[in-house]
């Protein structure tokens, strides 16, 4: 089983225990940016609870968290991750449906390296590729899924409505996706940035899906852009042509 956060005052999986801080001081060949990354990463309890409980990535504790209070996640279900690298999403998702006894399944994608996982099946392809989307449905069962996760993101370039536009598309293409592959009833979460879900996107959901929500995760640092949309009780393609 997957073993809670204890959720202290600060909002980290701390128990309520005071953490000492650690400060990071900058080096010859290291930049004050990344001595404030490396600092936080140093400080961050989810990555010192990911680290201590064998997750693949402080991102399993937004999943995690999500999951407990929207139940996306039940025993049998099928999941596709997309953008799954390092693998923490897929990690939570093959012990929540109960992949690794093949009750549920779990298929991944991601155009990095991702280490083996029990109960997955991973493929390292870029999503966006010609071809990509027929591989992952001719890889479930029944050629569909349940729900559809993706936690894409873009390589940033530093100019905000770049990053947007490139963060945004990936977002667009998961829930075309999402609207092929699901089977009715079924759900999709995805990365977008906050005050950035595009009108289209929502529009397009809205007419597929009972609920969609916007939904930031604890685990998701207080002071990033991340949010993610969250769309629930798919209609079924017929939602799409009578629109």
């Amino acid at each position: 089983m997957t073993k809670k956060v204890k959720t202290g005052r600060a909002g980290g999986p701390d128990g309520g225990r005071r953490q000492l801080r650690v400060r990071v001081k900058t080096a010859r060949k290291r930049s004050v940016s990344s001595a404030r990354w490396l600092e936080r990463q140093l400080n961050d309890p989810y990555v010192k609870a990911a680290k201590s409980e064998g997750m693949r990535s402080r991102a399993a504790y937004k999943l995690t968290e999500m999951d407990d209070k929207y139940r996306l996640l039940k025993p049998g279900l099928r999941v596709v991750d997309l953008g799954a690298a390092p693998g923490g999403w897929s990690q939570i998702a093959a012990e929540r449906v109960r992949a690794v006894t093949g009750e549920g399944q779990v298929v991944g994608i991601d155009y990095l390296d991702v280490d083996p996982l029990p109960g997955v099946v991973m493929l390292k392809l870029d999503f966006m590729d010609e071809g990509a989307e027929e591989k992952l449905k001719s890889l479930l069962r029944g050629g569909g899924a349940d729900l559809v996760l993706s936690d894409m993101a873009a390589p940033t370039v530093g100019h905000t409505r770049t990053d947007h536009l490139r963060i945004m598309a990936l977002a667009e293409a998961a829930a075309h996706f999402a609207i092929d592959v699901l089977a009715p009833r079924g759900a999709f979460l995805c990365k977008v940035f906050q005050g950035g879900t595009e009108r289209d996107l929502l529009d397009l959901l809205k007419r597929n899906f009972a609920i969609v929500r916007h939904v930031k995760p604890p685990a998701s640092r207080s002071d990033s852009a991340e949010l993610y949309v969250l769309a629930t009780g798919f209609k079924g393609r017929a939602g799409e042509q009578d629109a």
